[in-house]
């Protein structure tokens, strides 16, 4: 009697089937923002992709039109692709890894809690290497384009001997 109770209160209480859908939604609408936030980190690295082969494209370019005039003037102009692309490739990173960090705030996240926002320009995600200094030094960073800023180096210091 008391269980049959209780089971009449609760039905009036919850209306179960509207309950599961009602969660059903949240979950999918969870895992369509996640999939939302994980495009934009694939289009954020492909762009840093993309960067990298413009960089190492330019500079050989710039080498090919130097080797004919041999003027030290565009030997040195190589170095603005590399600075500018450096620049670049970083602020591509830093975005990537902020959604990263937005990525992570969302899996952890109750699904009722979810604002469905975008902005990465939130302090509570801009911690520990998600700055862009941390992302300019990077070791991703550094072992691209220092070394073609040093064969940069090499190659005029070659040529004018």
């Amino acid at each position: 009697q008391v269980l049959k109770m209780i089971l009449v209160w609760d039905k009036k209480k919850f209306d179960f089937k509207n309950e599961v859908k009602y969660m059903d939604n949240f979950r999918e609408d969870k895992h369509k923002y996640m999939d939302l936030v994980q495009g934009v980190i694939n289009r954020m690295a492909s762009n840093s992709f993309a960067l990298k082969g413009w960089a190492v494209t330019l500079v050989a370019g710039i080498f090919a039109l130097a080797s004919k005039d041999a003027d030290k003037c565009y030997f040195i102009i190589a170095y603005i692709p590399i600075i500018v692309f450096w620049g670049l490739d970083t602020y591509y990173l830093w975005q990537e890894r902020l959604y990263r960090a937005l990525y992570n705030k969302v899996r952890k996240m109750e699904d009722e809690k979810i604002d469905f926002d975008m902005n990465t320009n939130k302090d509570e995600l801009k911690t520990g290497k998600n700055t862009y200094l941390d992302t300019l030094f990077s070791v991703r960073e550094l072992f691209f384009y220092l070394p073609l800023a040093i064969v940069s180096a090499a190659v005029i210091w070659i040529a004018f001997i």
